[in-house]
């Protein structure tokens, strides 16, 4: 479904001659089609959708670092740049956990696994990424996890 989406965006953008939009489409599927070879290095015929939107998630990251970069650097234009791409990019993400929703599902998941120390705190992650992917943002809530449990 993922894969069908980018690649009516990609056609829809193109038709519609929205460069912005075709570019980031097409680091998307830049970014599937190495991750597709990764998981046939490993055995699998292509990468599953949560790889891609962990995938997504993480180009989302890189973008926010790279805005935060440019401001500094006073290149508003450079910035503007990369905000169009993480709006692109988000169009192919899940709904995104409310703050109060994550911390409902973070504390769902400690009981589930049984997890009463910040040694188990990598056990939690690893459920937190196979139930959520895509729909939060992983390193904010290794935050709230180290705090409810310690």
């Amino acid at each position: 479904m993922l894969r069908e989406d980018l690649q009516n965006s990609l056609k829809e953008a193109m038709k519609n001659r929205d460069t912005q939009t075709v570019n980031a489409v097409r680091l998307i599927i830049a970014g599937q089609k190495e991750k597709d070879v990764e998981a046939r290095g490993k055995g699998q015929e292509k990468a599953s959708d949560d790889v891609l939107l962990a995938m997504m998630q993480s180009m989302i990251k890189q973008r926010k670092e790279s805005i935060k970069i440019y401001q500094d650097g006073n290149r508003p234009d450079l910035a503007e740049k990369e905000q169009s791409e993480i709006d692109v990019i988000t169009r192919f993400l899940p709904k995104q956990l409310s703050a109060e929703e994550a911390e409902a599902a973070i504390k769902a998941i400690i009981a589930e696994v049984g997890a009463s120390s910040i040694k188990d705190m990598g056990k939690v992650m690893g459920v937190l990424k196979n139930k959520f992917a895509g729909q939060m943002d992983f390193g904010a809530v290794s935050g709230i996890i180290k705090q409810l449990l310690s």
